[in-house]
């Protein structure tokens, strides 16, 4: 399996979770990537329960770090 393999499968993971999920990808080296998701607030426990285990499985098993990162898509951005 590649990082791209692992990304996909991700990818594939929200998708179910959220149809109309919004995805950005940031490969931060050949095994860490990040994928950061913008989707309706009612849908981001769905995306974080259907992408921990399988994350965690390609951690372990084939020592890629893919972390998704899910953000309500119509709430404003935090300012500090």
């Amino acid at each position: 399996m590649t990082l791209d393999d692992a990304i996909k499968e991700m990818q594939s993971k929200i998708s179910a979770a959220s149809a109309s999920a919004q995805m950005k990808i940031v490969k931060m080296s050949d095994e860490e990537a990040r994928i950061t998701v913008l989707a309706p607030a009612g849908e981001i426990q769905a995306i974080k329960d259907g992408t921990f285990m399988p994350a965690m499985d390609l951690l372990n098993n084939e020592g890629f770090d893919i972390q998704v990162q899910v953000y309500d898509k119509d709430a404003p951005p935090l300012q500090g």
